[in-house]
């Protein structure tokens, strides 16, 4: 069943992430060459990359597992044309068929931006995320990368672990999805990540530091280019549902 209360370090996790625009613009770039169709967003949250579909002149749906988000939604997003509908979706319900069986097979896309590993069974979300596919539909999914970067940030987040391209890859294959390509993002935020939730044993993103990492960006992004993608904070994965 979808969830009624609001983590409050997530939430301010949120609000902090929404004035790091530019990297919000970087997540959006990175995946948008595979969105195709009608859209669904998995864990919209307070509206960061919604925000990007919507001033890129894209229409999407939104959804979150949290009713609380949903209404936070409904009034940012209120009269926005672009914004077909908003949706309570938990992917950890085990009846989920039944219970979103309007929404099933019905979008060309869904996406998942630091979602998946904030679910105990990751396999039951892949799976519910590929019920509301249609045929030939892309599923994009972005979470953490590497276990040994779990520190107290992920705990305060409640991640319940990270990934690499092999263990996220074995995820879409278990549930026979074609795997189209799979590459990591955002080498440069290893290190704030390392020094501040590491090494300092901080347990909440610091907004300062975060701030000053959203004016780097653009070199952040030339970074990732120029290392070919090899390694990151987090791993990406494009996943085509099978005819």
């Amino acid at each position: 069943m979808a969830r009624s209360t609001v983590d409050e370090i997530g939430l301010s996790t949120l609000e902090n992430l929404s004035v790091v625009d530019r990297l919000n613009d970087w997540m959006f770039e990175s995946i948008f060459p595979f969105v195709k169709g009608r859209v669904l967003e998995i864990g919209s949250g307070i509206g960061n990359i919604s925000e990007c579909f919507v001033k890129n002149n894209l229409a999407i749906t939104l959804s979150d597992y949290s009713d609380y988000y949903c209404n936070h939604l409904d009034k940012k997003f209120a009269n926005q044309p672009l914004v077909e509908g908003i949706f309570q979706i938990d992917l950890a319900d085990a009846d989920f068929e039944s219970r979103y069986n309007l929404l099933t097979g019905k979008f060309d896309t869904v996406f998942a931006l630091n979602v998946i590993e904030h679910i105990k069974d990751d396999q039951l979300a892949i799976a519910n995320c590929k019920k509301l596919l249609k045929p030939d539909g892309h599923l994009i999914i972005l979470v953490p990368a590497y276990q040994t970067l779990y520190n107290g940030f992920d705990v305060e987040l409640e991640h319940y672990r990270r990934y690499t391209r092999k263990t996220v890859s074995e995820l879409f294959i278990s549930q026979q999805i074609n795997i189209l390509q799979t590459w990591y993002f955002n080498l440069a935020g290893i290190l704030g990540w390392f020094v501040s939730g590491t090494i300092l044993r901080k347990r909440q993103l610091p907004s300062g530091q975060l701030s000053f990492y959203n004016k780097l960006v653009p070199i952040f992004r030339v970074i990732d280019r120029i290392t070919l993608n090899q390694a990151g904070l987090s791993v990406i994965i494009v996943g085509q549902k099978p005819e």
